[in-house]
């Protein structure tokens, strides 16, 4: 085991890598309870329940993606990375796709699920590492920071802080309810938490909001906090029955964005968690490919569970910051992973308020990006400031990054900088063209 994950080249032990591992699971726990929340549009009142999933399976599938996503990449790969559901890809998933496109969350999952196998496909051919190479960095960027824009007015607007105006669409909420007043003792605490560089700070800010919203009646109590394993029988396999149903233009798109969002997510946490664990060689990433390959197969895997695709995790810096160097703390998260399953009946007690704040901070560190974002060349601020301003007000990621990947090559060619844009950077501007064109009103 030692030999295999390479301890003594890489200068870490049991110890060091067991309590990565777990520092990992705790820094991303929030996950469990926010993808179901998000998938299920628990925070959308007026949304059939019959047309929304199931709650409990989406946590036993969230828990399963990430246990077994996060297996293959510490033994295939041997990178102390973690996968979950992507916070993001959900979102897209949740409010744009099913509530916006008024998809059925049926043909959604078989969106990610053939989003996946291209992933995969596109990883073996090379293909992959080539699209990435082909968008420029500060749409990369704006993109990042765009998404994060989005995640934060949803949690704005779960925590009440932001409500519907019929004068001015959007206005401040009534800051004297009890359930918003919830929300910024959550977001405020989260925020203690985060300064203070407390590990797991986003799943220890929902641990307190929730205990002080029992203890003021916001939140229902819990019958018991270990409990059966919700059945997965309301999600599994549908993505296969529901293949044939994804033979048009706008699922298309949709299918595009899950890839492309997927891509720049797993490509960026890589490069950073694996730098920071010191495993970059002459500024390469060893076993990229099979890296690469884990993180798709993963997606392939929580669709098939009943899961929005599922990506690498970021937060799996703090594992590394806590002494994780390869793989084998992979394994230990995806340990806790499976121990969380019988923890299903803390469901009850995660209400939009206490997400909220998760949301919100999940969103600032998301938009740390702009700053790499060349903004003093016009012909890049453009479609950057298009797409981080275009996710939030239409209320649609696809949109976004369709704005941004029409008006970027129109730009760089009005400043003569035609030649620096790949060709495949004008066939997708072809694609999201053609998506206004037929699909929106």
């Amino acid at each position: 085991m030692k030999k295999y994950f390479q301890f003594d080249e890489l200068g870490t032990n049991y110890r060091r890598e067991i309590i990565g591992g777990i520092t990992t699971f705790l820094s991303m726990a929030y996950i469990l309870f926010v993808n179901p929340a998000t998938l299920s549009l628990s925070s959308v009142a007026d949304f059939p329940n019959e047309l929304r999933m199931d709650q409990g399976a989406v946590f036993t599938a969230t828990a399963l993606a990430a246990a077994i996503g996060t297996l293959i990449m510490g033994i295939v790969a041997r990178y102390p990375v973690a996968l979950a559901p992507g916070m993001g890809l959900n979102a897209f998933f949740a409010f744009t796709v099913v509530l916006t496109y008024g998809i059925p969350w049926q043909t959604a999952l078989s969106g990610v699920l053939v989003s996946g196998l291209f992933l995969v496909l596109l990883t073996l051919s090379g293909l992959r590492e080539k699209i990435i190479d082909s968008i420029p960095p500060e749409l990369k960027h704006a993109v990042g920071a765009g998404i994060g824009l989005f995640i934060t007015f949803i949690g704005f607007q779960n925590a009440g802080i932001i409500v519907n105006d019929d004068a001015v669409l959007v206005g401040l909420g009534d800051l004297r309810n009890g359930n918003t007043l919830l929300s910024i003792f959550g977001l405020t605490i989260t925020i203690i938490l985060m300064v203070r560089q407390v590990k797991g700070g986003v799943f220890y800010g929902m641990v307190i909001t929730a205990v002080v919203g029992m203890i003021f009646g916001l939140v229902p109590k819990p019958d018991k906090i270990i409990g059966e394993i919700p059945s997965l029988a309301p999600t599994f396999g549908v993505a296969l029955g529901h293949l044939g149903d994804i033979f048009s233009l706008q699922m298309l798109v949709v299918i595009l964005t899950f890839m492309f969002v997927d891509f720049f997510d797993t490509a960026g946490t890589l490069v950073a968690v694996a730098n920071q664990a010191g495993l970059l060689k002459n500024n390469k990433l060893p076993r990229i490919g099979r890296a690469l390959v884990s993180d798709s197969m993963g997606t392939v895997v929580g669709a098939i569970l009943g899961t929005s695709s599922t990506t690498s995790y970021v937060e799996s810096s703090a594992g590394v910051a806590a002494g994780a160097r390869t793989g084998f703390a992979s394994i230990i998260t995806a340990g806790c992973f499976l121990l969380a399953l019988f923890f299903s009946p803390l469901l009850s007690v995660i209400t939009s308020s206490v997400t909220a704040p998760a949301l919100i901070i999940v969103g600032v560190l998301m938009v740390s990006s702009l700053g790499q974002i060349k903004w003093d060349q016009f012909e890049i601020a453009v479609p950057a400031f298009l797409i981080l301003i275009t996710m939030p007000l239409t209320y649609s990621i696809a949109t976004g990054i369709a704005i941004g990947f029409i008006f970027y090559p129109i730009t760089m060619i009005l400043k003569g900088r035609g030649k620096e844009i790949h060709p495949i950077l004008y066939g997708l501007s072809i694609v999201f063209l053609l998506y206004f064109i037929f699909l929106v009103n």
